[in-house]
């Protein structure tokens, strides 16, 4: 009997520190997100990339892109979706360094995976590198930085 009333206090605490974290980490303030434009060298040329504010839907972030590749006059446009859970958020948030994976596709429905990492600088904002897989053997790497904003 004293198990069992041992067992239901521990739940019921775990229960309301979770409920405490949740209102103590409000996570509509990362509800958007700014990746500022960046650009990256490549054989004899670079490639630009610049994309709109991301929102966050359920633990996605998505976003359109615009990739230019100089002086190649060729240009890429697609949507970018950002698996980020929110654990991932609140680690960010107390400064650790997080990872996070993702795809592109372009407009013509070809598939680009992307990995990354965030490093941040405070609570709402820090440096990005992203890796962007063309084909098996060529991967693009932008550095760049973020910053949330709420909607």
């Amino acid at each position: 009997m004293l198990f069992g009333r041992v067992a239901t206090g521990v739940c019921v605490l775990a229960l309301l520190a979770r409920a405490a974290a949740a209102t103590d980490f409000p996570l509509e303030k990362f509800n958007c997100v700014d990746v500022a434009p960046t650009k990256t060298s490549i054989y004899l040329g670079s490639v630009s990339l610049t994309m709109p504010t991301f929102e966050r839907h359920d633990d996605t972030y998505s976003s359109t892109y615009l990739a230019k590749v100089f002086p190649y006059f060729y240009h890429e446009k697609g949507e970018l979706s950002i698996e980020f859970s929110d654990d991932d958020l609140r680690r960010l948030e107390h400064g650790a360094v997080v990872t996070f994976k993702g795809r592109g596709v372009n407009s013509g429905g070809q598939e680009r995976r992307i990995e990354g990492r965030a490093v941040p600088t405070d609570a709402t904002s820090g440096k990005i590198k992203v890796r962007v897989f063309v084909s098996k053997k060529i991967q693009l790497i932008f550095n760049t930085t973020y910053r949330f904003k709420e909607r």
